[in-house]
């Protein structure tokens, strides 16, 4: 078990499109796991590769994670071919600190991908899972959910993280001036 750390907004990492795998062997399952423990244990219930700084199409959900069960799924290089219907939801994200709002998404969708072994999958979803595919393929895309909410809520988050930053680092030299 490896635990992976999970970047945080504004990493530009975040914004980078990830790439098609290609490559379906060992080093994936195991990249695989290490994103399954990470989610469980940031607790999550979703984890895109970018988040960890990988920038490969995969990601792992479980809409009621559980550390014993770990139920999760693996979808890699998704593609949303069906979204019907629209809902109004509250989303949070691993990497996006203290900051939750509510975000539109469609209420189902079917998403081609592929499976760890690279055999096509198709996922027919609705409702939250669908909410959580749509969250993790959009970081897939470089794309957050802050980017789906208006631009005043945007701006005021952006602000309350500037100021968040800016207290960690002066900490940060306190901490630093105390030791040195």
């Amino acid at each position: 078990m490896a635990l992976l750390t999970i970047l945080k907004f504004p990493h530009p990492i975040l914004r980078a499109k990830a790439e098609p795998v290609t490559d379906f062997g060992p080093e994936l399952a195991g990249l695989v796991a290490d994103m399954a423990d990470t989610m469980y244990d940031a607790p999550g219930v979703g984890l895109a590769a970018n988040q960890i700084g990988v920038t490969r199409q995969i990601l792992v959900y479980d809409p009621e994670p559980d550390k014993e069960k770990r139920a999760y799924q693996v979808v890699i290089n998704p593609k949303i071919v069906v979204a019907e219907g629209e809902e109004v939801g509250e989303e949070g994200c691993l990497s996006v600190r203290e900051y939750c709002s509510e975000v539109k998404r469609a209420w189902k969708i079917v998403v081609e991908a592929q499976d760890l072994a690279g055999q096509p999958l198709v996922i027919e979803a609705e409702d939250f899972p669908a909410r959580i595919l749509q969250h993790e393929i959009d970081h897939l895309s470089g794309v957050l959910f802050i980017d789906r909410i208006s631009a005043l809520k945007r701006a005021l988050y952006k602000k309350r993280l500037k100021k968040m930053l800016l207290a960690e680092k002066e900490e940060q030299e306190e901490t630093q001036g105390a030791n040195g």
